[in-house]
C-alpha cells in the first residue's frame, strides 16, 4: 500500500482556498504568499476559470496535447509510449492543445517548442478520462522528501562505498554552503543579517556547492515574471488563459551559455548586477523589482523546500545540523533528500541504479494520481502549461496521432497510431542528461571465436 501524504505535500491543488503548509515560524505564511501572488496582474490566471488548461482538466471533457519527439521510428517500432523520469517524475511531457474549427491550437509553450525544437516531430494525444480530474499539479521543488524515502528504502541497491560516498558528500555540501544557508533561514524568519548587495554575492557563489539553489533561484524568478509581466505579448497569452513561458525560456538560455545542449538550472547563479541585466532584456519594467523580489521570496521559498510542513525554522541551524547525513536528514529532511538525489546522479554506475531509485518514484507517484483520478498531471509550481500524461492510468483512452503544422500555426492530425501508454521510465541513455553525463560505451572489436576444442571420446 503506497503512504499518500508524502505526495500530498508535493501537489498544489489550485481549487484550494487555502496554500500547502509550510514550517512554523515563517515571517510569511503560505497563504500570504498566496494572497499575494493572486493579487499579481496576472494573478487571475492561477484560478481554474481564467486558466485555460485547468479549466480543460476540470472539465470533464477530452484533453487534447501535444508531444515533440526525435524517436518516432523508435516509438512507431515498440508500439509503446514511456515516461521520463525528468517530466513530473515519470509522464510524458507534453503541452496542450485548444481544438478550433481550423485545427488544434497549440498552447503557447507549444507553439514555442514547434519553433525551437525543428528536429523533431509532433505528436497529438487525445486523453478521455471518465470522468473530470482535479486541478492538482506536481511542485518537483518539495520532492526531497520523496527523494530521501526513496533512497532510505533501496539503499540496499548501493555498493557500501557508494553509499558511504552519498552521505558525506551530502554532508561536505551542506558543511560548505551552511553559512548562507543559515542566513536564508534567517531572512525567512524576518531577521535580515546581511545586505541585498552581499546576500545576491553569497548566492550566486553557493549554488556551485548547494545545485538546489539554482532551481529554486530561477523558479522565484519565472514566478516574478510570469505573475508581473504586462507586455503586449503576455496580456495576449492572458486573454487565452494563458501563462507567458517565452518568459522564462528567454531567462533560462540568457543566463546559462550551454542550457541549449542540456537544461540543467543547476547552472543558474548570475549575481545581482546580471540578475537586473537579465530582467532588463525581457521586460525593462520589471528590472528594478527583481533584486527585492527575489531577497524577499527566496528565504521563505527555501524554507518550505528545505525543512517541510511541521518543522520550526526558529529551530534549525544548518551550522550545527552538518555533523553526519543522519542528523542532516532529521533536521532538513527535504533538503537532505534533494542532496542526495543530485549526489547519486553523479555516480558512475547511476545508469544502472536507475531503474531502481527512479522507476520506484515514477510507480509510486502513478498510483497517487490513480486514486486522485489524475490522468494529465502538470507541473505546478505554477500552472504555466507545461503537462503530462499519466501512462498508468486504467480509466482513460488515449488516442495518438502523427500531426503537421500547417502555416497558421495550428496542428492537424495525419496518421494514427496504434500505441500502448507504458507506466515504464525510458532508458536513461536516451535522455538528454543520459547523453551528456552517460554516453553510449564504446565496445572493442570482439576477435572471431577460436574452434571449440575436440573432446575425447568416452
Amino acid at each position: 500500500m503506497h503512504d499518500l501524504t508524502p505526495w500530498d505535500h508535493v501537489h498544489t491543488d489550485y481549487s484550494a482556498p487555502a496554500a500547502p503548509a509550510g514550517p512554523r515560524g515563517l515571517a510569511e505564511s503560505t497563504d500570504d504568499w498566496l494572497a499575494a501572488h493572486h493579487q499579481a496582474p496576472n494573478g487571475h490566471l492561477l484560478l481554474t476559470g481564467a486558466n485555460q488548461m485547468l479549466t480543460t482538466l476540470t472539465g470533464g471533457r477530452p484533453v487534447h496535447l501535444m508531444h515533440t519527439t526525435p524517436m518516432l521510428d523508435a516509438i512507431r517500432a515498440t508500439g509503446e509510449l514511456h515516461g521520463s523520469a525528468g517530466c513530473l517524475v515519470g509522464a510524458l511531457y507534453c503541452a496542450p492543445l485548444t481544438p478550433t474549427s481550423q485545427g488544434l491550437r497549440p498552447h503557447n509553450l507549444g507553439a514555442y517548442l514547434l519553433q525551437t525544437k525543428t528536429d523533431t516531430k509532433t505528436l497529438v494525444l487525445e486523453v478521455r478520462p471518465a470522468t473530470p480530474g482535479p486541478a492538482k499539479g506536481l511542485n518537483y521543488l518539495r520532492l526531497g522528501g520523496i527523494h530521501l524515502d526513496t533512497y532510505r528504502a533501496h539503499r540496499v541497491f548501493l555498493t557500501p562505498e557508494e553509499d558511504d560516498h552519498l552521505r558525506q558528500s551530502a554532508v561536505a555540501r551542506l558543511r560548505a554552503a551552511a553559512g548562507f544557508l543559515d542566513v536564508l533561514l534567517a531572512d525567512a524568519r524576518g531577521e535580515r543579517t546581511t545586505s541585498t548587495t552581499v546576500f545576491f554575492h553569497r548566492l550566486a557563489a553557493t549554488v556551485p556547492t548547494m545545485p538546489f539553489l539554482g532551481y529554486l533561484y530561477f523558479e522565484v524568478l519565472s514566478e516574478y515574471l510570469l505573475l508581473h509581466s504586462a507586455t503586449p505579448e503576455t496580456k495576449a497569452y492572458a486573454a487565452e488563459g494563458e501563462m507567458n513561458n517565452r518568459l522564462y525560456k528567454q531567462l533560462a538560455f540568457s543566463a546559462v551559455t550551454t542550457m541549449g545542449r542540456l537544461f540543467d538550472l543547476a547552472l543558474f547563479n548570475p549575481d545581482r548586477a546580471q540578475l537586473t541585466e537579465l530582467i532588463d532584456r525581457i521586460e525593462p519594467a520589471l528590472a528594478l523589482g527583481a533584486a527585492p523580489y527575489v531577497r524577499r521570496r527566496l528565504p521563505h521559498l527555501f524554507a518550505c523546500a528545505a525543512l517541510g510542513p511541521g518543522s520550526d525554522v526558529a529551530g534549525v541551524s544548518f551550522r550545527s545540523a552538518g555533523a553526519d547525513f543522519d542528523t542532516l536528514a532529521d533536521a532538513a529532511p527535504l533538503l537532505a533528500g534533494q542532496l542526495v538525489f543530485r549526489e547519486m546522479r553523479t555516480l558512475p554506475r547511476y545508469p544502472a541504479l536507475f531503474p531502481v531509485f527512479e522507476q520506484a518514484k515514477a510507480t509510486s507517484v502513478y498510483a497517487y494520481w490513480n486514486r486522485q483520478e489524475i490522468a494529465v498531471p502538470f507541473n505546478g509550481v505554477l500552472p504555466k502549461g507545461e503537462i503530462g500524461l499519466n501512462l498508468a492510468f486504467p480509466r482513460a483512452r488515449v488516442f495518438v496521432w502523427v500531426a503537421e503544422t500547417c502555416e497558421r500555426g495550428l496542428l492537424h492530425p495525419t496518421e494514427e497510431l496504434n500505441l500502448l501508454p507504458v507506466p515504464r521510465l525510458a532508458d536513461l541513455r536516451g535522455t538528454a542528461l543520459g547523453r551528456a553525463a552517460f554516453p553510449a560505451p564504446h565496445h572493442p572489436a570482439i576477435p572471431a571465436a577460436r574452434p571449440a576444442p575436440a573432446l575425447a571420446s568416452a
